[in-house]
């Protein structure tokens, strides 16, 4: 049977108060709508359209072609912006799930059993619900005998004995799409809102003698819809929890949960460690047997096996197998790192090739360099890459040695073993094999250091006895 899904992303989002409209804001590094599409796509639905009204454009700038959509220019409630999918999908035959966009925490798992569930019941409509200890401010389901759904009443018309339930609508559907559309239309908007709710799709199936059914999500987090910072917050904390378990049940140890962001999209491999304070961003990708933190950030970067990465950055970087980084490095992005290669404390790397085996160990900035293999760059030492206009390159080739203190003023290059002594200012190539000096000569003034003591004494004295005048 045909699946597809409606999303809804058309509301304004208030309570967030926030420039950045309500399903764009990220959740673990994947804005809300993204996480929600992410778990549609799992379930196999054939065709995904999405309901948008405030920043539709950015939400259709951000989904691409991941959807089709279509627009709720005035929100007059749920059932109204399903209604707006009827010249997409009015036409189709099969099973739709009706979704919140700002509801990153419902899985591919549990729709996929929501799903299963419809089918199996026959059902014109099956609810995702939620077991909460405290369900105050939710519809109530109101189940009968038979398990199927009686009706659901929301808090303010419950008795006191439906006041007691503590299964609550979600606002997840599994509808048959036919009987969805025929539905909607007898929606009406008589109430206090004036809106038109899609609540009451699934009391106009009761009224038409329709099996409605409901699937209880065994994880009560999945209910949670973000309205506000507060929500947005418990999902990012309840989001973090569910990827560190994954990665430590796929062999990963992290030494301290609570002190380690771990972005949606990110990959490690197993038998890594990651010390507190390690965040992990974007397309980040750690391979097997590394040690990360603690206190690193990496984003958008690729870690090879048995890489040790510790008090640093790297941005939109690649760190060969076998290297460490740090402490106190920063990897910015282009930086390329080979193996068995040693970037030291207070070293950075711009645009840059570090070749295996060679060392950058301290204070050092590399940028827009080639560095061939078995490079030793001495302490301090700078390739010179901007004039003010131009950025230009700097390439040493192999088994070379930079001397501690060296500017290299690009563009220039540094033949195979060449040598270039501390404490110089190369601004001509230099070829394989040469030796390259560019210092002061030294000037010794016997004594001279004494008489320039004398000179600062006396000038103090002076100043002193004007003072007293």
């Amino acid at each position: 049977m045909k699946r597809m899904a409606i999303v809804l992303a058309a509301g304004q989002g208030k309570r967030m108060k926030s420039k950045l409209y309500k399903v764009l804001h990220p959740v673990c590094g994947t804005p809300m709508v993204g996480h929600v599409l992410d778990a549609v796509e799992r379930v196999d639905s054939e065709r995904t359209v999405v309901v948008v009204g405030h920043g539709a454009e950015a939400v259709k700038g951000y989904l691409g072609d991941r959807a089709e959509f279509v627009l709720q220019a005035d929100q007059l409630g749920t059932g109204h912006a399903v209604k707006q999918a009827k010249a997409l999908l009015g036409g189709e035959q099969g099973t739709t799930i009706v979704i919140c966009g700002d509801t990153p925490l419902v899985t591919s798992d549990t729709l996929e059993r929501l799903m299963e569930l419809h089918d199996r019941a026959q059902a014109s409509a099956t609810i995702l619900t939620a077991e909460l200890d405290n369900p105050h401010g939710y519809g109530r389901i109101i189940r009968a005998e038979d398990g199927s759904v009686l009706k659901i009443v929301e808090q303010k018309d419950a008795t006191q004995e439906e006041q007691l339930v503590r299964e609550i609508n979600t606002g997840t559907y599994c509808f048959d799409n036919a009987q969805l559309f025929a539905a909607l239309e007898q929606v009406t908007n008589n109430n206090v809102q004036q809106e038109y709710y899609l609540t009451d799709v699934i009391g106009i199936m009761k009224v038409q003698g329709n099996v409605v059914q409901a699937y209880c999500s065994p994880d009560p987090a999945e209910s949670i819809g973000v309205n506000d910072r507060l929500a947005l917050s418990e999902a990012e904390r309840l989001m973090r929890e569910r990827i560190n378990k994954r990665h430590m049940l796929n062999g990963v140890t992290i030494v301290d949960p609570m002190q380690t962001y771990i972005e949606a999209a990110v990959t490690i491999g197993a038998d890594t460690v990651l010390h507190p304070g390690t965040v992990l961003r974007g397309s980040t990708a750690i391979g097997e047997d590394c040690v990360i933190g603690p206190h690193v950030e990496i984003t958008d970067s690729r870690i090879s096996d048995r890489a040790v990465i510790a008090h640093s950055v790297a941005s939109s970087a690649s760190v060969g197998q076998d290297s460490s980084v740090g402490p106190f490095a920063y990897l910015r992005p282009g930086a390329d790192i080979g193996q068995d290669v040693k970037i030291g404390d207070f070293v950075e790397i711009k645009n840059a090739v570090i070749d295996d085996h060679s060392k950058v160990s301290h204070l050092s900035y590399i940028g827009d360099a080639k560095v061939g293999k078995n490079v030793n760059i001495g302490c301090g030492a700078i390739t010179v890459n901007y004039d003010g206009y131009n950025k230009s390159v700097t390439e040493i080739g192999d088994d070379a040695f930079i001397g501690s203190n060296v500017n290299l003023i690009a563009p220039i290059s540094v033949g195979k073993g060449a040598y270039v002594v501390a404490g110089s200012t190369i601004t001509h190539h230099v070829a394989d094999n040469d030796l390259a000096i560019a210092r002061e000569r030294q000037v010794i003034k016997p004594g001279y250091a004494e008489k320039l003591r004398g000179r600062a004494k006396a000038k103090k004295e002076r100043e002193t006895q004007q003072g007293e005048q």
